[in-house]
């Protein structure tokens, strides 16, 4: 296990995340309070007992790199493989800019293939799950198979956002379609990747596909050897705003599908040092996520907290995801929202107010439900309401709503940066 390499795509845009994607890549997306989305793959890799990793970054890497370091947290700070953080650079050709996974992988296939042994694992950076590899590559070494593809049941109602299988009953993959708008298959690809590295090179090299799921495995499953890994623990793919908010409520659950508390399998991540979870005498709290460092002096009802959140007096935080150092202002209102990190909601403001489920303008397919979305940095002004599928895009300063008091439902305030 030693002698595999991991790669761990973690350079995706994912505009379907909204505002919380705009200052950073989906996998530094905070997920269950203290966490970020990456640690679960990198996790993953140390309790399998891989411990040689290159994580592939592209689209605004710094939080990612900072939420990473040295790779101390997960065990990674080793002189002999340990964690390499891969970043996009020109070629003799003038390309460097990764279009897709396959392109990703394609620019960094000198660093690949210096690496020993036989078999490299490419991992999604962006879902939460919590998988021992060791499985997925013995299975992959005892089926003699050029690539292993793990995969996952979904509703068949969801087969359009995954790239979807067609697997026989020995586990052999014929078809690979990305995406499709109907099939008669429910199993999806994880994103998860077993390749022999002579092939993985071979195939890299003589197509030009830019995209994994896209491009590269619906032409050649038909003409290597292709087998499925079945797994069927926790899996989610976090890639929407809704996935996003019902992964992270699933977990308040009386018995949640994702146990975080589990001492066999450690879910690793950056610590920091916050002083102990503080509840005032007068607040409220039921069912929730509550982390070090919050200061809890309102009500906060099944909610996930983040480290550092503070909730003054007559404050009310009810089913939602309020993100680290964050203050709710004296009597102010959060209901049904996601709000990004440092953000300030001034006192008697409401966000999340009526029952008006008006479809955000700009975002309608994306934000439909309710949930009412601030971007990081952004201030709320105090006694302002706002109302349901609205967006605040990060950084937003109290200037920016005038004099006036009400956002309707279905709004977006400030620019994306």
């Amino acid at each position: 296990m030693q002698r595999v390499l991991a790669v761990i795509m973690a350079g995706g845009q994912s505009p379907a995340l909204s505002v919380l994607t705009e200052e950073r890549s989906e996998a530094a997306v905070p997920f269950a309070g203290k966490y970020r989305i990456i640690d679960f793959a990198l996790s993953n890799c140390v309790n399998s007992g891989f411990f040689n990793v290159a994580v592939l970054t592209q689209y605004k890497p710094l939080s990612l790199q900072q939420h990473i370091g040295t790779g101390k947290p997960w065990d990674l700070d080793r002189l002999q493989g340990g964690i390499r953080i891969l970043h996009p650079s020109p070629t003799p050709e003038g390309g460097g800019w990764q279009r897709g996974t396959a392109d990703a992988v394609r620019y960094n296939l000198d660093f690949i293939m210096d690496q020993p042994g036989d078999h490299v694992l490419v991992l999604a950076g962006d879902h939460i799950y919590k998988m021992d590899y060791r499985l997925l590559l013995e299975h992959h070494i005892a089926q003699e198979a050029d690539i292993t593809v793990a995969v996952h049941s979904v509703s068949p109602y969801e087969t359009s956002r995954f790239g979807i299988v067609m697997m026989d009953a020995d586990g052999i993959i014929s078809r690979f379609e990305e995406k499709p708008r109907r099939t008669v298959s429910s199993l999806a690809s994880m994103g998860i990747y077993a390749f022999r590295k002579n092939f993985l090179y071979e195939a890299l090299t003589d197509a030009s596909g830019a995209d994994f799921g896209r491009d590269l495995l619906p032409t050649i499953v038909a003409r290597c050897k292709t087998v499925g890994y079945h797994y069927q623990g926790y899996w989610a793919d976090v890639g929407t705003i809704q996935s996003y908010y019902e992964a992270n409520m699933g977990l308040l659950a009386e018995t949640p599908a994702l146990d975080l508390y589990d001492p066999e399998w450690v879910i690793h991540t950056r610590s920091e040092g916050r002083a102990a979870l503080l509840i005032g005498v007068d607040a409220r709290v039921d069912g929730n996520l509550l982390c070090d460092g919050c200061r809890v002096y309102g009500a906060v009802i099944r909610s996930i907290i983040s480290p550092g959140v503070v909730v003054e007096p007559g404050a009310v935080v009810r089913d939602s995801i309020i993100m680290t150092d964050t203050v709710i202002g004296r009597d102010a209102i959060v209901d049904r929202c996601i709000v990004d990190k440092e953000v300030r909601i001034g006192a008697g403001a409401i966000v999340g107010d009526g029952e008006d489920a008006t479809p955000n303008q700009e975002a309608p397919e994306q934000l439909n439900t309710g949930l009412t979305l601030v971007g990081k940095r952004a201030q709320i002004p105090p006694g302002v309401r706002i109302g349901r599928n609205v967006v605040i895009h990060p950084r937003t300063p109290e200037s920016a709503f005038g004099q006036q008091k009400v956002l309707p439902s279905g709004q977006t305030l400030g620019k994306r940066r």
